[in-house]
């Protein structure tokens, strides 16, 4: 076992696609939750939220299709890394492991993941927890002016197949380490070794971590488009956290959500985008409470 491994939890490889598994980290006991980790990332970032919640759950931690040691199947479409595509991943593997229905959370990429899971498989996600994002057709909006500069790796990573990877690989450490840097409020939240475990594992990666952001400036775009203009909701129990960036971009986040989870339980954190490793009993205490919702 890696000393990067979740302690108590065992290492499973599932098949959800053709020719594509999921690794994912499973351990404790009770209600099912489900933890989908962000960009630059890997599930080991659910480490200490993960071991807490396993005391009376059991908890599911993959890596994402692209990441990790997850498969990275070729990008020939813009359907193969949709937050669809990754949706339906993440409700198989469930399935597979013996959750038909389960509480889902998902931070930054995983985030929207876990959106168009909550979206498309309402019968399986019981509640729905989304930590420091936008819906994707959302964010594109709140992004304007000299302030959407934030946002950078967004347009960068949009771009066609060829140029953004290849600028990317050229400086991998630097690209990675520039997000990790910019997006922590606490150093000490990522160890050295877990931050290097992120860089290592995000520059084996790059083709498929860009063709999962290529896919929200275009096909994610459109599926989110269609079931506002269908006025689909999200009927569950749902709850956000995230920073307060709205008052920096101009929008005002709890309404955006609320257009979409009219159940919704909307908080402002002081930590950083890495909330779930720099307050990790915080997200812990969040998940358990809204589980019982």
């Amino acid at each position: 076992m890696s000393p990067l491994s979740i302690p108590g939890f065992t290492e499973h490889r599932v098949t959800v696609d053709d020719e594509v598994a999921l690794s994912a980290a499973v351990g404790g006991s009770g209600s099912p939750v489900v933890l989908l980790h962000g960009f630059p990332q890997t599930h080991l970032m659910w480490r200490e939220v993960a071991a807490d919640l396993a005391a009376d759950h059991t908890v599911v931690c993959p890596d994402l299709r692209g990441y990790g040691t997850s498969d990275k199947p070729a990008e020939t479409g813009p359907d193969v890394y949709s937050k669809r595509t990754m949706a339906r991943d993440v409700v198989r593997l469930a399935a597979e492991l013996g959750h038909e229905r389960f509480t889902l959370v998902g931070h930054d990429r995983g985030a929207l993941v876990a959106f168009r899971a909550a979206m498309d498989h309402p019968s399986a996600v019981a509640h729905a927890l989304f930590l420091d994002v936008l819906p994707t057709l959302d964010m594109w909006d709140a992004l304007h002016g000299t302030s959407g500069a934030v946002g950078f790796h967004l347009y960068l990573m949009a771009q066609a197949p060829g140029l953004p990877e290849e600028m990317i690989r050229g400086a991998a450490d630097t690209f990675f380490s520039f997000f990790l840097d910019a997006w922590t409020s606490d150093p000490a939240a990522l160890p050295a070794d877990v931050r290097r475990h992120y860089l290592d594992a995000s520059a084996a990666a790059v083709p498929s971590i860009v063709a999962d952001y290529r896919a929200s400036a275009g096909i994610d775009v459109d599926h989110d488009a269609a079931d506002r203009a269908s006025g689909n909701q999200l009927a569950m129990p749902v709850t956000v956290l995230q920073q307060d960036w709205g008052t920096a971009l101009g929008y005002h986040a709890e309404e955006l959500w609320r257009s979409w989870a009219p159940r919704l339980r909307h908080r402002t954190v002081s930590c950083g985008h890495f909330m779930a490793e720099e307050d990790p009993k915080l997200i812990a205490a969040e998940i358990r409470a809204l589980a019982d919702r």
